[in-house]
């Protein structure tokens, strides 16, 4: 009988190997990813309210993954697992072909200077990125308070043919991460987007070329 794990942080054993998604985790259930997880505030209330789902978190500065960690083993959940990486990269090389099905993002670094830019995550490649690991019918849900970076989320997606806008359902958006209370405490407001893949696109089956 399998019993509960020490800690929710998978090492990563390869990083040029796919993940065993289904290998990680209790229960073979649909997974759900959410790329730059932060302190877990949003993932650990997410993943204890729908059992019913598996949830990947995925951030690099190790201290916010432990407190993520704390979180998800004070609470049970058997259905979150943690992994150390960038989140581009994990997208782009670890997360099997339609293995999500949902990816959420929240409140990235918006790289405000315009030479930085191109650091960022939501840029033009990534619907290519998101269309290779989702699910047909899958979903990217969005969230930032950086207007200019919410303009490029839309811009890359609304440009895609693969994907259709959707309504982030309600539920979901009362969820909020640890940016967000500190933000909306401070009257800045959230801007939520979100799309759908289609369900009949043919994924792409290798990764994003460099």
């Amino acid at each position: 009988m399998r019993t509960e794990p020490a800690t929710l942080i998978h090492r990563l054993t390869s990083i040029l190997q796919p993940l065993d998604l289904d290998g990680l985790f209790a229960r073979l259930q649909p997974v759900e990813v959410e790329l730059g997880s932060g302190d877990g505030s949003f993932l650990t209330r997410y993943a204890a309210a729908h059992p019913e789902s598996n949830f990947l978190g995925v951030e690099r500065l190790l201290g916010r993954l432990r407190k993520t960690d704390r979180k998800g083993l004070r609470a049970h959940l058997t259905n979150l697992r943690l992994v150390r990486i960038e989140a581009s990269y994990l997208v782009q090389y670890l997360l099997p072909v339609e293995s999500a099905r949902a990816l959420h993002i929240y409140f990235p670094d918006p790289w405000p200077k315009r030479k930085h830019r191109r650091h960022r995550l939501l840029n033009e490649r990534f619907p290519d990125l998101a269309a290779r690991v989702l699910r047909a019918g899958g979903r990217v849900y969005l969230r930032t308070d950086h207007a200019d970076y919410f303009n490029q989320m839309i811009a890359v997606f609304r440009d895609d043919p693969r994907f259709t806008p959707v309504e982030t359902p309600f539920e979901l958006s009362q969820v909020r991460t640890d940016f967000e209370d500190a933000f909306l405490a401070n009257g800045i407001k959230t801007r939520f987007a979100a799309f759908q893949r289609h369900q009949d696109q043919t994924s792409i089956t290798g990764p994003f070329p460099s």
